[in-house]
């Protein structure tokens, strides 16, 4: 059994904002993956589904972002898990947008869900990474968190999002290689007009290619064309 937990804040207010990318990753895994509906336990709201071999419940903390702790550690203790059957969506300042990384243990690097967490469960879980850039400078950071996502970033947060409920299932099974792999196949999906082509190959579209003239004279013209 595992606890995947998405980390914002609770109400429309917040709904597109970079800090909530976390909500939105366990919102999309949940309706790509058939997940019950969402019921209110444990401080915020969870949902049970299957992903892979494993039973997963979703949290979506509603303490607000600081005390998303309080939540987590609630539900891991009425599941009887280890810190390291949890894993964390959250933003990441660190990675450019769309960029994505999973680790686990290490610091809270002042992202202030996760230091929550750190003070209820310890260090030793997991992280999913979600890239949302950087402001530029710290004293902007609260005001860049807590604002909505452009329509510029529209694509590439689908896409993310996509590429995210496609290797949920990687993620659950523990092959983390799979489950990025199959978010940057979503990111940056081949395209078939990239594939090498000789430069005298015919394509479906174009005229056939022109050919060498077929040789029609006789052997004794041939013979005397050898003498001319």
């Amino acid at each position: 059994m595992l606890l995947f937990v998405g980390l914002g804040n609770p109400g429309t207010k917040y709904a597109r904002n970079r800090h909530n990318i976390g909500f939105m990753a366990v919102d999309r895994i949940a309706s790509d993956h058939g997940f019950g509906p969402w019921k209110s336990k444990f401080g915020g709201q969870i949902s049970e589904g299957r992903l892979g071999h494993e039973k997963v419940f979703l949290l979506k903390p509603l303490t607000y972002m600081n005390l998303s702790g309080q939540s987590v550690g609630e539900a891991m203790r009425f599941f009887k898990l280890a810190p390291s059957d949890i894993t964390v969506f959250h933003d990441e300042l660190d990675l450019v947008p769309g960029k994505v990384r999973v680790k686990t243990g290490g610091g809270h690097a002042g992202h202030n869900g996760l230091r929550s967490i750190h003070q209820h469960i310890g260090a030793e879980y997991r992280r999913v990474r979600l890239g949302v850039g950087h402001p530029g400078r710290k004293e902007l950071v609260s005001h860049y968190v807590l604002q909505d996502f452009s329509k510029a970033d529209a694509d590439w947060l689908d896409d993310l999002m996509r590429g995210i409920a496609d290797g949920a299932p990687e993620l659950a099974d523990g092959r983390t290689d799979r489950f990025l792999n199959a978010v940057a196949q979503r990111s940056a999906p081949e395209r078939a007009d990239k594939a090498p082509r000789r430069d005298n190959a015919e394509t479906p579209d174009s005229p056939e290619a022109p050919r060498a003239s077929e040789d029609t004279r006789t052997p004794l013209q041939k013979l005397v064309d050898r003498f001319r």
